[in-house]
């Protein structure tokens, strides 16, 4: 078994596969002399430090819960948001079972249900949809979460900037195949990569107990592409461009929730404003920047600077996952942008798939 395991890794962890040619694992264990610069081993990424970020995760939801409810639970609570819980209908082990057995039940479901518990019809519907409605998180409860996402991308944001601002291939783009792959990772490098790995793993572990949304799995599959896209370019070398898909995703995330955090107060104009600023951002970084300046770098500018290999065109494939999902949620904007111009208010496509207030009194006075 331990001879399979071994043949297994040595597989899965080929030079061939991972590294340019003529370049070995062990090219990393001794020291490099790049130019006037003498590199250390400990100096280039090592896939070791990507087991940090797992338990990194659990501090980020711990973190994660005391902001909410330490900062944003009084805040909202001090704009008039009100902690209440939804109401859970008369126990029925009958519909319990039938509710957390089935993901929409059909008429003829729901009539024998009425059948076999001696309810109407009405009444079973009625039942099921107030259960549904429980188990939704209130108004509060998402200005809490949304202002803990805001917090994070505001920060990281900042972060990310006085990281990169005095790195070269910041400036030019090209220093990320410049001497590939032998990159000295800093101290704050690897400190951003390891903080927005946690943060990522702790999106895809929460969202299945956040506030369910439209998009749950068009996220779930960004999660878990952005985790293994950092997890591949830490492991292959590509650290300096991957810390640029970084920044310029993180450049119009903040502005999203912070839109959302104005509309939960109800401060409306104040939404439409930030979400106008949010799609301008959105569009020119996702959809500008993003595949004109990295993508046509990692396409283009690449192949003038190293030999190529595997890994390198899976990279690519990561980073076309990532530009595909950008044009799918583009589409979801510029659905709110025209819903907006015929509405006069701007509301999120991708926005939580629960029932507004509204819809809930309505609901309400229509069961009564």
């Amino acid at each position: 078994m331990a001879e399979m395991f071994r043949g297994v890794a040595q597989w899965f962890w080929d030079p061939d596969v991972w590294l340019p040619p003529n370049v070995t694992w062990d090219s990393f264990n001794e020291p490099k002399v790049l130019k006037d610069n003498v590199l250390d081993p400990q100096d280039f990424a090592k896939f070791s430090d990507l087991w940090y970020p797992v338990p990194l995760a659990i501090v980020v939801i711990i973190l994660r819960s005391l902001v909410e409810k330490k900062i944003f639970k009084p805040i909202g609570i001090r704009y008039g948001l009100k902690d209440q819980r939804r109401q859970y209908p008369a126990p029925n082990q009958t519909l319990e079972r039938a509710y957390r057995g089935f993901s929409k039940l059909s008429k003829d479901q729901k009539e024998e249900l009425a059948a076999t518990t001696g309810l109407s019809y009405i009444q079973v519907e009625r039942w099921l949809r107030q259960r549904s409605q429980a188990d939704l998180p209130n108004t509060l409860q998402k200005f809490c979460e949304t202002g803990w996402r805001w917090v994070f991308y505001s920060s990281i944001l900042v972060y990310g900037f006085v990281c990169l601002w005095n790195k070269p291939w910041f400036w030019n783009i090209r220093h990320c195949w410049y001497d590939y792959p032998y990159h000295q990772v800093d101290n704050d490098v690897w400190f951003y990569y390891m903080v927005e790995l946690s943060f990522y793993w702790s999106l895809s572990i929460s969202q299945f107990f956040d506030v369910k949304r439209k998009d749950f799995w068009e996220m779930f599959i960004h999660h878990n592409t952005t985790i293994a896209l950092m997890m591949f370019s830490w492991t292959a070398h590509f650290t300096r461009i991957g810390t640029l898909v970084l920044i310029v995703h993180d450049c119009a995330d903040h502005l999203l929730e912070l839109a959302k955090l104005c509309r939960y107060v109800k401060y409306r104009k104040l939404c439409d404003a930030i979400f106008v600023l949010f799609s301008v951002t959105w569009i020119v970084t996702r959809c500008g920047i993003y595949p004109s300046w990295i993508l046509y770098s990692t396409l283009h500018d690449a192949a003038g600077f190293i030999q190529m290999f595997p890994a390198y065109y899976i990279f690519n494939g990561l980073l076309g996952t990532l530009q595909v999902l950008h044009i799918l949620w583009t589409y979801f904007l510029i659905k709110a942008i025209h819903k907006a111009l015929v509405k006069g208010e701007v509301e999120d496509q991708r926005s939580d798939s629960e029932p507004s207030e509204d819809e809930n009194s309505a609901v309400q006075r229509k069961d009564k």
